[in-house]
């Protein structure tokens, strides 16, 4: 793809499927490639929070008493970042929206700044294979690369690719009597998200199981073909 489709390109993704299935690392890539940016809710919360933003200061409140954020405070949030000017190009939506209610939500938003989700993208896995994929999982400390044990080496052992970095972090519930439960949860909760999307027309479901250079060539395509 030549630069000037890249720069033309405008896109705001939904990215779905269970833990494991590689969201973080292709959204990464699809940032890398046609100039968006990824929005997860929990950087969201923990950047409006530092930020001290009004809905930061609501989200701050309600997490110090213990309580989950709402929804509204979410979308609140999330309407703040999209209007800062980086996220022209569009946003890649990790980690939310997580239920038919969020998404209704969501629509409402894009809809009040004219705007539309262009495609949502389901990365589809094997349930029996997530403990081996999830249980490899590390991370770089400082820029947040992913690694796994077997299917994605840094080139340089200890090393990360990005940034250099050195320090390796491994999430505590990687394990799996925690994969099985979070699996539980996703297909109870989200995966309705794909019927939901699948009647707007945007949805694109990718065999998540293959490399993962053939699972972003496939994402790249999709991103394309949503926006032209």
């Amino acid at each position: 793809m030549d630069g000037t489709a890249t720069s033309k390109t405008t896109a705001n993704l939904v990215l779905l499927g269970p833990p494991g299935a590689g969201k973080g690392t292709q959204a990464r890539k699809l940032e890398e490639t046609f100039g968006l940016i990824q929005l997860s809710t929990g950087d969201l919360l923990r950047t409006a929070v530092a930020a001290g933003t009004e809905a930061g200061k609501k989200a701050k409140a309600v997490m110090e008493a213990g309580e989950l954020v709402s929804d509204d405070i979410v979308i609140a949030i999330l309407r703040d970042r999209m209007a800062e000017p980086d996220c022209a190009k569009g946003v890649i939506l990790d980690g939310f929206p997580r239920t038919t209610v969020q998404a209704e939500a969501l629509d409402t938003l894009m809809q009040d700044t004219g705007q539309s989700i262009t495609a949502a993208i389901s990365l589809e896995v094997q349930d029996d294979a997530m403990v081996d994929r999830i249980s490899g999982r590390y991370t770089c400390a400082k820029c947040g690369e992913g690694y796994h044990d077997r299917f994605k080496r840094p080139e340089t052992e200890g090393v990360c690719d990005r940034c250099g970095g050195t320090e390796m972090t491994r999430r505590a519930d990687d394990n799996a009597e925690t994969v099985a439960q979070r699996l539980k949860a996703y297909h109870a909760q989200t995966a309705p998200l794909i019927a939901y999307y699948n009647d707007k027309n945007v949805l694109h479901r990718i065999d998540a199981m293959r490399a993962i250079d053939a699972i972003t060539k496939e994402m790249k395509s999709v991103v394309q073909m949503a926006t032209t």
